[in-house]
């Protein structure tokens, strides 16, 4: 049978139509490869069914039946069937040229039915990989741009920098994509906007796939130099352990320079120690440091802050000098000179025993505090001088002990007056004295071989009574000085104390209170016994 007529009936249906959609609504999305069947909706069995492709505006026949006869298009005839009995249309090997439109006219003798679905097959995505239009970058200088491209169909495509969407802001960062790539473009690249990982995926409704990962060098810096410690002591101690370090954020690392004032200094890596500094025989003098970093890769450099110091020895060896003459009270003078065998003295301060000295009319300073001299010495400048040695760094202290000869000043014995005979005697006299004074003693005038400021008698005799010199000398000084004692020694209980005046007074009164209760009671009894007449 001839079914070009009614073939073009068909046509003419499915243009005109009539009745609802017995295809589900909406585009199909499916992969190549894969297999469809076209299901339709029907209130009745139909007797005649028809299925068309349409691309462009062309319609092809792909397969009909009418009552139970079956055509396919013989260029569908390896991949499609029709289900007589529901009208379904299966589809397999789809390729990408299988999208279009599908259409659907079924008939019956209850009327006709017309469906239309827009089908899309999906190439998978694949190869999807970012090359750059250079290998290397400076930033602020270079402009990347970074292809991506994949295998697939309907493709669209996103950048991420490791996670983080890149978004096109559409003046330094702008994308542009096309059916199977994507650009990406940074103009004046910074180095975070390349650091990455940076990833493209590729996706289409059914697929996606994403690139290796892939990272751009982005050469920057050298950024502001900065000086470490940024504020160090104006002073630093000699042989300590002191560095400054430079630091700059650079890709390459930063190359350095170093400069005292402008003077460059023979060191060229990012630490300057002290050990350099007193090397070179720098430092003792105040100066001004800084440091100069320098990127080779983008030819540029940047300065440090200026820190200025100086290094100074630590006082070590602090003495005090002394008069080598024998000092006497009143009479001589002493010379006191405070120095160190190292260091810079900034400061000096004199102290004795007594705390602080200080300028006064026997007390005078050299202007720098050096030395002291004191004119005349008295007694009382006795005993150790301190002397404190101070600068920027350290402290160092000397101590001397002057020694002040005078004396002996005013003797005085301390002993018993009196002693009862086979008492024991102790008489003890003692001066001030510097150095201690030698001792001699007389009795009535004449040497008692004694040598020692005690005199001692183990037991009295009358004998023993009567004046007792002590004499103290200083032999530096060649005074003496002369003090009496008188002893007397009597008979045995001589020296008793006996009552007291309180307790005589107590004994007094109560014999009189005795005597009195007496002459009470006799009188008494004469009142009360009668006495007989003699006569």
């Amino acid at each position: 049978m001839d079914l070009l007529p009614f073939k073009s009936f068909l046509f003419l249906l499915s243009v005109v139509g009539c009745g609802s959609n017995i295809l589900p609504p909406g585009k199909l999305y499916l992969r190549s490869g894969q297999s469809v069947t076209f299901e339709i909706t029907l209130p009745w069995k139909p007797m005649v069914v028809s299925w068309s492709f349409t691309i462009g505006s062309d319609p092809v026949n792909i397969a009909s039946f009418i009552a139970s006869n079956v055509t396919i298009n013989p260029d569908y005839k390896e991949r499609a069937s029709l289900n007589k009995e529901n009208g379904f249309l299966t589809l397999t090997d789809l390729t990408e040229a299988d999208s279009g439109s599908y259409g659907v006219t079924a008939m019956s003798g209850s009327g006709t039915l017309l469906g239309e679905r827009e089908v899309i097959i999906l190439g998978p995505v694949s190869h999807v990989v970012i090359e750059s239009s250079i290998s290397e970058a400076i930033e602020y200088n270079s402009t990347v741009v970074l292809t991506c491209s994949a295998k697939g169909s309907s493709l669209t495509f996103t950048w991420t920098n490791n996670t983080v969407p890149i978004k096109n802001d559409g003046k330094r960062i702008t994308v542009e994509d096309e059916a199977t790539s994507s650009k990406l473009t940074i103009v004046g690249v910074l180095r975070w906007d390349l650091m990455g990982p940076i990833y493209c995926t590729a996706a289409n409704k059914l697929d996606s796939n994403k690139s290796a990962p892939f990272n751009l060098t982005v050469f920057y810096g050298p950024d502001e130099a900065i000086i470490v410690p940024a504020d160090p002591p104006k002073y630093i101690k000699s042989n300590s352990t002191f560095n400054l370090v430079c630091t700059t954020p650079s890709d390459p690392p930063a190359t350095f320079k170093w400069y005292r004032d402008k003077e460059e200094l023979d060191v060229t890596i990012p630490l300057l120690t002290l050990k350099d500094l007193e090397g070179l025989k720098l430092g003792e003098e105040m100066g001004n440091y800084h440091c100069m970093a320098s990127n080779a890769k983008t030819q540029r450099s940047a300065s440090s802050g200026v820190v200025t110091f100086a290094v100074m020895k630590a006082i070590s060896g602090a003495s005090i000098t002394g008069p080598s003459l024998t000092l006497i009270a009143g009479n001589s003078s002493a010379n006191l000179s405070c120095q160190a065998t190292s260091g810079t003295i900034e400061s000096r301060t004199w102290k004795n025993d007594n705390g602080p000295l200080s300028a006064s009319g026997r007390i005078v300073f050299a202007n720098d505090k050096s030395s002291i001299l004191i004119n005349p010495v008295e007694k009382d400048d006795n005993g150790k001088y301190k002397c404190e040695l101070t600068n920027h760094v350290s402290t160092d202290t000397a101590i001397y002990n002057l020694i002040v000869n005078f004396g002996p000043e005013a003797a005085t014995v301390t002993g018993v007056e009196a002693v009862e005979v086979n008492d024991p005697v102790k008489l003890t006299c003692f001066a001030q004295s510097v150095p201690p004074a030698t001792y001699t003693w007389k009795f009535n005038g004449s040497v008692i071989d004694n040598q020692t400021n005690v005199y001692t008698i183990e037991k009295a005799i009358y004998k023993n009574s009567g004046t007792y010199m002590c004499e103290a000398h200083n032999s530096v000084t060649g005074q003496t000085t002369v003090t009496n004692h008188k002893l007397s020694v009597k008979e045995e209980g001589a020296l008793d104390e006996g009552l007291s005046d309180g307790a005589i007074a107590g004994i007094v009164i109560a014999v009189l209170i005795t005597l009195g209760a007496v002459i009470a009671l006799v009188m008494y009894c004469r009142q009360k016994t009668p006495i007989e007449s003699p006569y």
